[in-house]
């Protein structure tokens, strides 16, 4: 039969090992948790960055279609004005 001391040697035992248990649990958790958080991090500047390079590229792509309209707008003005006045 066992005595009260080895009973409460186990149940220290017992407790300590389910405490360690825990904490361990608790690490894997949070280096889980970690993981995540870096990954979406990463994969938030990966957005941003191929949205920053679309945006660019649109505006690139706008001021390249004004500039290509406004001397175009241009040269008309000037036809018309010379067309008006009898001069070539």
């Amino acid at each position: 039969m066992p005595t009260k001391t080895s009973e409460a040697r186990s149940t220290e035992v017992r407790a300590r090992a389910e405490a360690n248990f825990k904490k361990e649990e608790r690490a894997k958790e949070g280096a889980k948790a970690m993981l995540e958080y870096q990954t979406n991090s990463r994969i938030v500047r990966e957005k941003m960055s191929r949205l920053k390079a679309l945006r660019l590229a649109k505006e690139a792509a706008d001021k390249e279609a004004v500039a290509a309209t406004v001397p175009a707008a241009k040269i008309k003005t000037v036809a018309a004005a010379k067309a008006k006045s009898g001069k070539r």
